[in-house]
């Protein structure tokens, strides 16, 4: 350890070498000639220097360990000891040289004194002869000198390519791991300064935006990086710093004229702040655009336009990003499609921020898209327009114009009869009226545009075209239904009730109209009512094609075509003049129609409260058909359909007093009062069905009901006096009652009756699994779900066995019984055989 360290500390680069120089251009005075002239043996170390050693440039390699620089420095100084032994070699091939005592010096023509060699004595006069004294010559002319330095380096350079290839090819293998690593350190270590770099531009523009609004540029440039995570963290910190910096009002670029203008320097400032914001912000909205075209981006492009569309609604870029949003309530992506409505209705519930130009952009488009796409869309997609609010304060329009134009017409009558005919105004006069008018509508608008108090005819014409453009969307999906059940009808000949898939907008079409139904406009009532009435199934019509439109719509869609006519009608009970009788003869026949797995029971509860319960007015008849159904329609169904179902009825005979008779248990029931004197209980019409000849032995049953809350409330009907009008009504309301016992809501564990089970245990020869099942019930009062899962399942297991086991049976007696005749046809056709041959034997 000691040796490497020394070795480490040891290793010192050399400095850069001069430039060279060639020796034409070496300019040498005469006194440092005459100097080295005058001491020639100060200057004989510069022959014996080792040229190949100085020149030689040693290149550092950065960032590199310990280990390898000490494998560079054992790869120099084996080079170091191979060029030793090439030395050695050299010098012992060379001549050698004889020492002085031994031979004597001799002087050659030129004056020069140099000592011959051994080789030389041995090679004879041969060499004296040819009178070249210069072979024997220890000494070198410069150009010798220089051309043995060209040949030493490059076999020097020759040895060090050839060292290095070796090395190469020996550490290939590690080279190629080596190179994986770093590139992977290499990209991480990228990744991070980018990240830093990202989180220090934001933070710098979050802190002062003015100053550093150049760096959006360098922001937008990670969007444009290739590593999909960079891209995303671009997005999203753009995002925060576009939510915070984006001023509160919309930016207007200056005009050519604006710009010729002298401005100030803050002017000057400001002008280049919002340039460049609203340029990178444009360059931002457009990669979102790009970016959400692909799955990789999606959920992150969507986030981000959505949230600026509810964070700015008011900046500049607005319809883009509304077209962006409202091509995705439709999406097929639940979150897409979550992010997008939440987005729509967050514009439509903060007008604040917009002044409602942005609702009636976003009305407007889902409009041209519901039109474009033919009414094929998700639910969400028109549900969205719930959360719109229209303000009913807002006056007529016409009213305030009639009023001011009146105004101004007795102010120019005045001005007429006061002004003198005769005079005429000059041009001068004319231009500065033209330039203060010009100035003031300036001005007026500028006002508009700062001041924060509503104009009332701009609200109140953007409610209208909101209101054009919202009952066009529902009038559209109501004629499209009807349309397509038609065609639909006529193709198939028969369709199942039920399919709602065909329809996927009616459903919040009908809830929007029940709730703007107040706005519609009178011409059109007419039209509503039509479309209503096929939809639901239109009663007595002669055609069929209101019947073919029902059957393709669920109990709920058509339940609903009613609760909107009857609010419809509600709403304009002055102006309309319509006949509901077909609306409750659709109801009579849907209670029965009714399934509650399939169809919703919020839906029949609400009908039945606005269509039975609300309504004051009931033929006697009617009222009693209704009640005689809906009692019926209680012994059906479930606990929270039941007790909604008995909510109506009490209300209706603590409304009609004739209708108690029905509670009496006389023979023929009520039939003296009413025209039809049998009951007839599958009659579509409610005043042809003779409901008071009839007696609601329902109610017997109903008062021993499991649930506490139906048992109580059939008890309480069934004891109703008939003699004298009752006053009170419950302010109970079916949809209440089927709230507080829906089965999402109801905790309903009946207490069990331990008498009648020890009862049955004693009187059956074995307890059955569904017997066990009840004993834990009652033993326990709970069990476990598992448990109870299990137990059925085992139960259900042993009847399909037992029905299987049956047909098995039966398939083994058919082929009992086929066998059976084929051995009978056998013994028969054996007989036959013997027969013939006893009768040939004694014919021969």
């Amino acid at each position: 350890m000691g040796r490497k360290s020394k070795q480490k500390q040891k290793i010192i680069l050399p400095p850069e070498l001069p430039p060279d120089v060639p020796e034409d251009e070496i300019e040498v005075s005469d006194e440092d000639l005459q100097f080295v002239n005058e001491n020639v043996d100060y200057a004989g170390f510069v022959s014996g220097l080792d040229t190949t050693s100085i020149t030689k440039h040693v290149t550092r390699v950065a960032d590199l360990k310990e280990d390898a620089l000490e494998r560079l420095y054992e790869r120099r100084l084996q080079k170091k000891k191979l060029k030793e032994k090439e030395e050695e070699e050299k010098e012992k091939e060379r001549k050698v040289e004889v020492d002085r005592v031994d031979a004597l010096p001799v002087k050659s023509l030129d004056g020069q004194v140099y000592y011959r060699t051994l080789a030389e004595k041995k090679g004879g006069d041969g060499e004296e002869e040819d009178g070249d004294g210069d072979k024997g010559i220890v000494r070198l002319t410069k150009t010798e000198r220089r051309a043995k330095m060209k040949k030493s380096k490059k076999e020097a350079k020759k040895l060090g390519k050839q060292v290095e290839n070796t090395e190469q090819v020996e550490a290939t293998p590690q080279a190629a791991v080596l190179a994986e690593v770093k590139e992977d350190l290499t990209a991480e270590a990228t990744f991070e300064t980018k990240k830093r770099k990202l989180a220090e531009l934001g933070i710098a523009l979050l802190a002062d935006p003015e100053s550093n609004i150049k760096s959006l540029k360098e922001m937008l440039q990670f969007c444009l990086d290739g590593d999909g995570v960079l891209i995303k963290l671009g997005l999203l910190s753009l995002l925060a710093v576009f939510k915070d910096i984006i001023p509160g009002y919309r930016i207007r670029l200056p005009t050519e004229k604006e710009l010729e203008m002298k401005v100030s320097k803050e002017v000057k400032k400001m002008r280049f702040y919002e340039s460049t914001l609203l340029s990178v912000y444009k360059a931002y909205l457009q990669k979102l655009v790009l970016l959400e075209k692909k799955s990789k981006f999606q959920h992150v492009a969507v986030r981000c336009i959505c949230t600026l569309l509810e964070a700015v609604p008011h900046f500049n870029f607005r319809e883009s990003l509304l077209a962006a949003v409202v091509k995705n309530i439709g999406s097929q992506d639940d979150v897409i499609r979550k992010l997008s409505c939440s987005a729509i209705k967050s514009i439509f519930v903060n007008e604040g921020k917009h002044g409602g130009a942005a609702t009636v952009e976003a009305v407007e488009l889902i409009a041209d898209h519901v039109k474009a796409l033919n009414c094929q869309l998700h639910p969400d997609s028109v549900e969205v327009f719930m959360s719109l609010s229209f303000h009913e304060d807002l006056r007529k329009p016409g009213e305030p114009d009639k009023e001011s134009k009146v105004k101004n017409k007795k102010n120019r009558k005045r001005k007429n009869a006061e002004e003198p005919s005769q005079l005429q105004e000059s041009d001068r006069k004319r231009s500065k009226k033209e330039l203060t008018a010009k100035m003031r509508e300036e001005v007026t608008a500028d006002y508009k545009s700062a001041v924060f108090t509503p104009d009332v005819k701009e609200q109140r014409k953007m409610q209208s075209d909101m209101l054009s453009a919202l009952f066009e969307t529902y009038f559209r999906i109501l004629k499209h239904t009807m349309q397509s059940t038609a065609a639909s009808s006529q193709a198939n000949g028969t369709l199942v009730d039920g399919e709602s898939g065909a329809h996927p907008l009616l459903a919040p079409c009908l809830n929007g109209l029940g709730k703007f139904t107040h706005f519609i406009d009178l011409d059109y009532m007419g039209d509503l009512m039509n479309y209503l009435k096929k939809l639901a199934g239109g009663g007595s019509n002669s055609d069929n094609s209101s019947e073919k439109c029902a059957k393709g719509l669920t109990v709920s869609e058509r339940l609903q075509c009613c609760i909107v006519a009857f609010k419809v009608m509600r709403s304009n009970l002055d102006a309309l003049n319509v006949d509901l009788q077909g609306f409750f003869v659709q109801l009579y026949n849907l209670i029965l129609e009714y399934r509650p797995g399939r169809d919703e029971g919020e839906v029949l509860a609400e009908a039945l409260k606005i269509m039975l319960c609300e309504d004051r007015q009931h033929d006697m008849q009617k009222a009693a058909a209704f009640v005689k159904r809906l009692a019926t329609f209680s012994l059906c169904f479930g606990s929270a359909e039941s007790m909604a179902a008995l909510v109506t009825l009490k209300q209706l005979l603590q409304k009609n007093v004739k209708c108690r008779n029905l509670l009496e248990n006389d023979a023929g029931g009520g039939s003296v009062s009413g025209s039809i004197a049998k009951f007839q209980p599958y009659a579509t019409d409610p005043n042809l069905s003779g409901a008071l000849a009839s007696v609601l032995w329902e109610l017997n049953l109903l008062c021993k009901h499991y649930q506490p809350a139906i048992s109580t409330i059939a008890s309480s009907i069934s004891t109703m006096n008939t003699s004298h009008n009752q006053v009170y009504l419950s302010s109970t309301s079916p949809q209440q009652v089927f709230r507080d016992l829906s089965l999402e809501q109801e905790s309903f564990n009946p207490k069990p009756d331990l008498r009648k089970s020890n009862n049955k245990r004693k009187r059956g020869s074995g307890p059955s699994t569904l017997a066990t099942i009840e004993e834990n019930l009652n033993s326990t009062g709970s069990l476990d779900e598992d448990e109870l899962r299990k137990k059925l399942s085992n139960h259900f297991n042993l009847l399909r066995d037992f029905k299987e086991n049956e047909k098995l049976r039966n398939e083994l007696d058919r082929t009992t019984s086929a066998l059976q005749l084929y051995e009978e046809y056998k013994k028969q056709k054996k007989k036959t055989a013997r027969r013939g041959i006893k009768i040939g034997e004694k014919g021969v």
